[in-house]
């Protein structure tokens, strides 16, 4: 089965064995990270435009429905414990509220007047809003961005359709047209992996931006169980190339902040100098490192 007769809707999936059914959506999904690629222009700007306004202590709202704020509430609950941040500063929103999550409520994302009100109760002129519609044109969405842009917040939209209705409504529109799906209108399929892919390139590239990374490695993470308790003295290692049992020393000594650990290590501090170092620079790593080199 080829692309053409998806779009031409001839595709009898019931006819299909398991096998065949799963080489045409790995075959379609592959098509997917190049509609993104074409994106990359806008997700760029959208990103740098976003630290901006991070930087100056504003915080990032998603708004979606369905499977789009399911997939913004995804996105921002990862960041806590990947780098370190407050819970306040990525914030998924979904129509239909907490329920939403785990029930279908399909038709809250008509309400467009619901978007306006949520925004309005949740945003202000320093914030970012993020619009997630893979439609392009989901009502409470839309009202979200428009009141957003009314406080004067930053305004994103992101869909996975051209010509998209949302991207009028927005100061930085990102569209990823995927075309259409093998389950007609079923947009967990291409659109829901294009929306994740792109959410994973803003968070991760906002959050590198302001210094939440050292290299590659994840300096800020949280040791919240036994797996992350050994990644940190990892990271650590690989950070300091300390061995084992001077890593793990050091990350006691430091509360278990690898920053701090690396700092200590790298400049021979104390682990209250460290945290002073990094409370001096607002917690970005880089800036510390250039402040203790001095």
């Amino acid at each position: 089965m080829t692309t053409e007769q998806i779009n031409e809707r001839s595709i009898q999936l019931d006819q299909l064995s398991v096998r065949e059914i799963v080489e045409i959506m790995n075959e379609e999904d592959q098509s997917v990270a190049h509609s993104v690629s074409r994106a990359l222009p806008q997700i760029s700007s959208a990103i740098e435009a976003i630290v901006r306004i991070m930087e100056n202590g504003g915080r990032l709202f998603y708004f979606g429905a369905g499977t789009s704020g399911r997939l913004g509430i995804l996105d921002a609950s990862e960041c806590p414990p990947t780098f370190g941040v407050s819970p306040e500063l990525v914030i998924g929103i979904i129509a239909g509220g907490e329920k939403a999550m785990t029930q279908a409520i399909e038709n809250a994302e008509d309400n467009a007047e619901a978007g306006k009100l949520e925004a309005a109760a949740q945003v202000t002129s320093r914030d970012a809003v993020i619009g997630i519609a893979a439609s392009g044109r989901t009502p409470y969405v839309i009202g979200a961005l428009q009141e957003a842009a009314r406080i004067g917040a930053l305004t994103v939209s992101l869909s996975c359709n051209g010509d998209a209705p949302m991207s009028a409504a927005a100061q930085y529109p990102i569209e990823v047209p995927v075309g259409p799906e093998i389950i007609t209108g079923s947009t967990r399929l291409k659109a829901g992996t294009a929306t994740k892919m792109v959410l994973n390139m803003i968070t991760t590239g906002s959050m590198i931006q302001l210094g939440k990374v050292y290299g590659n490695l994840m300096v800020n993470v949280q040791a919240t169980n036994a797996k992350l308790k050994d990644r940190v003295v990892r990271i650590v290692q690989d950070a300091t190339l300390a061995d084992e049992e001077t890593a793990k020393a050091y990350v006691s000594s430091a509360k278990g902040d690898a920053r701090v650990a690396i700092l200590m290590l790298k400049y021979n501090i104390s682990q209250q100098e460290a945290a002073q170092a990094l409370q001096e620079t607002g917690g970005h790593f880089g800036k510390t490192i250039e402040l203790l080199k001095k």
